[in-house]
């Protein structure tokens, strides 16, 4: 039986543990982070393949040296995700639908700052480069709120250890319906659509942050989208976040550690084809 490290202990591994087991690929829990680790003594394991490269670089590569083994999502494809900006550059040189966004790298002088807000009709999004789960994302409507906004990332970006000083500022889509596909192996292999009830009055469909996930069938249009993403960023494994607003439908983020939700929201042929790739990747 095939030995699958995974570096999480939350949701992704309690749900995916059975069915891969069921298809003769044992799933076994390595601690990355907030532990202590004897760089000299030869502690580690014995596994086949590693699933997605953990999420904190730094531990990761001990874990990563330690394991010896291929990851199905590895460092670069990690790195390729996780920064923003690099993401909507590259999906745009492919090109693939994307908000309208700025990247600003800190510091810049109140003038450019301007001028970036001028660009859209506001409201605009600010959001990290580098963060998850709609973490540091907030919208603002006027041009005093959004210098106030800079300020304060700018006093963030000046202590010497914030090693990522630069956030994006998009265009913000209303009323947009916020989609999840997931791509495994360049295919689509499900989608869940985020909803926040009725009455929140909150804008961010995180749903970390409150939010249902229901599964969804996407149109053909849709999907296509997806599985483009995820060829122009060669990743193998990889959600993929949709804002559908009116007649547009637009990559906003990409996640190469993405959680998996219930298997009944997915594509009855979801774990045959994760399965396959974790061994094609071993």
């Amino acid at each position: 039986m095939l030995r699958l490290a995974v570096t999480t202990a939350a949701q992704t591994y309690e749900r995916i543990r059975e069915p891969l087991e069921a298809r003769e690929i044992a799933v076994d829990y390595v601690q990355a982070d907030e532990r202590t680790v004897d760089l000299s003594a030869d502690e580690s394991e014995s596994f086949d393949v590693g699933f997605v490269y953990p999420s904190r670089l730094p531990e990761g590569g001990v874990v990563d040296a330690l394991l010896d083994v291929p990851w199905v999502n590895d460092r670069e494809a990690i790195l390729r995700s996780r920064h923003k900006a690099e993401t909507l550059a590259r999906l745009g040189r492919a090109g693939v639908p994307t908000p309208e966004t700025v990247m600003v790298s800190n510091p810049i002088d109140q003038t450019d700052a301007r001028g970036v807000f001028e660009r859209f009709e506001p409201p605009v999004v600010i959001k990290p480069n580098s963060t998850t789960r709609g973490t540091g994302i907030t919208k603002v409507s006027d041009l005093d709120s959004f210098l106030g906004t800079i300020d304060y990332l700018e006093l963030v970006h000046g202590y010497p250890t914030t090693a990522d000083k630069s956030y994006l500022v998009q265009e913000y889509l209303p009323d947009a319906r916020d989609y999840r596909a997931m791509i495994i192996d360049g295919q689509y292999a499900g989608a869940v659509e985020r909803r926040l009830p009725d009455d929140t009055g909150r804008w961010k469909h995180n749903v970390h942050r409150g939010a249902q996930a229901t599964s969804v069938s996407l149109p053909s249009e849709y999907r296509r989208i997806a599985e483009q993403t995820a060829a122009a960023l060669n990743i193998p494994y990889l959600g993929v976040d949709l804002l559908v607003s009116e007649d547009r439908a637009l990559v906003t983020e990409t996640n190469a550690r993405p959680t998996v939700d219930d298997e009944a929201k997915y594509e009855p042929s979801f774990y045959d084809e994760l399965a396959q790739l974790i061994r094609d990747q071993a």
